[in-house]
């Protein structure tokens, strides 16, 4: 009782939550998914580590998201994040985690354990008088409880080609169908072969009695999909000025529209911390096509596995690693973060002395580590 009441001050306090809200998003994650920092007995810290699983090059890696990490105001400006964090990783790495990542309040904090930007997330605002398609097609409908697991498949098909995208958890699936304080709708589109898309939809009131449709989701399978969901929107023309969703910096929805009556703006870089390089290495996807190997060395203060020289060979689109080679590509842990996702090219990473190599070297690694530009559109 004493811990759920201090871990719910806490987030209160961090967040700007009144304390109704922070009981209530302790409840819903489950207070045993916590872990707390205690000092002399009194939690003065909290993280809350959300298995689940990223995609990467077409292949599920296994990561563990990182969300409500706050301090005690008591008890900050000590190190206390720090050490929490390092602790929080620690278990993470053991649980066989490559991967972990967040949503950083303060890049020093994470960097510090060796977290690094490693992606995006945009906010896509487009006006509800450029969504006009008149695509009738597919037949929409209300999406209803049953519908669900149909909803998770097409969600799945649809992130298993988007660099980045989470392979959701019921944690992330909760917070696109039932968002905080707010209520969202769901509506999906069938064919003859099924369910081919969805969105969610919360109506927010504006100025003059006009409405922001935020989409707390929207998945197309195939382009008519896309087009009727649009053309959905677009019939709210009447009562909302614009739809705001999350995305890319070149979302593929804003191609269909026939102006660029849209704004699209950067809201968060997300950053990523490699807990097991092998394992890593190992576990994304790489080019169909391409052969080739890359030698590695890694310097990693708080992981010893992770130190030293790594071959990479790569071949038919999978990674093999194994200890040892030459080392060179030289770089840190934090640094590694960006390559592996594609959030930044090796010769920019060289560009800004985050890593060290020959020319040669740095072609070889920007072909075995292009993508597309790594998204997240979920927070958590």
């Amino acid at each position: 009782m004493e811990e759920l009441k201090a871990v719910n001050d806490i987030e209160a306090q961090s967040f700007a939550l009144s304390p109704q809200d922070a009981a209530a998003v302790t409840e819903k994650a489950g207070i045993a998914n916590f872990r707390v920092l205690r000092e002399s007995g009194e939690v003065v810290a909290m993280a809350l580590p959300i298995p689940m699983g990223q995609w990467y090059g077409g292949r599920r890696v296994a990561m563990a998201g990182i969300g409500g990490v706050g301090v005690s105001p008591s008890a900050r400006g000590q190190g206390t994040a720090t050490q929490l964090m390092r602790q929080v990783l620690q278990e993470m790495r053991g649980a066989g985690f490559p991967l972990s990542v967040l949503y950083p309040s303060t890049q020093t904090l994470y960097r510090r354990v060796g977290y690094e930007q490693a992606g995006s997330r945009y906010e896509i605002r487009a006006q509800i008088e450029g969504l006009d398609f008149r695509e009738r097609t597919l037949a929409l409908r209300p999406v209803r409880d049953a519908d669900h697991p149909v909803l998770w498949d097409v969600y799945r098909r649809h992130a298993v080609s988007r660099h980045g995208y989470l392979d959701r958890v019921p944690f992330i699936w909760n917070r696109v169908i039932s968002p905080r304080n707010e209520t969202a709708y769901g509506f999906l589109v069938e064919g003859a072969q099924g369910v081919e898309g969805y969105v969610y939809l919360v109506r927010r009131r504006k100025v003059e009695l006009k409405q922001e449709l935020v989409l707390t989701d929207f998945v197309a399978l195939t382009p008519a999909a896309a087009r009727r969901l649009l053309s959905f929107l677009g019939d709210h023309k009447s009562l909302a000025l614009e739809a705001v969703w999350s995305g890319g910096p070149a979302d593929p929805l804003l191609f269909l529209l026939q102006e660029q009556t849209y704004q699209v703006k950067l809201l968060y870089h997300w950053m990523l911390r490699v807990l097991d390089v092998p394992a890593a290495l190992e576990a994304r996807g790489y080019p169909e096509g391409l052969s080739g190997t890359l030698h590695l060395e890694v310097e990693d203060e708080l992981f010893p596995e992770n130190q030293g020289r790594f071959v990479l060979h790569v071949s038919g689109g999978e990674g093999r690693v194994e200890r040892g080679g030459e080392g060179q590509l030289r770089l840190n842990i934090r640094a590694l973060a960006p390559l592996y996702s594609g959030f930044l090219s090796p010769e920019v990473l060289r560009s800004v002395g985050a890593l060290a190599a020959e020319d040669a070297t740095l072609r070889r690694a920007a072909a075995i580590f292009s993508s597309p530009p790594p998204v997240l559109p979920d927070m958590f």
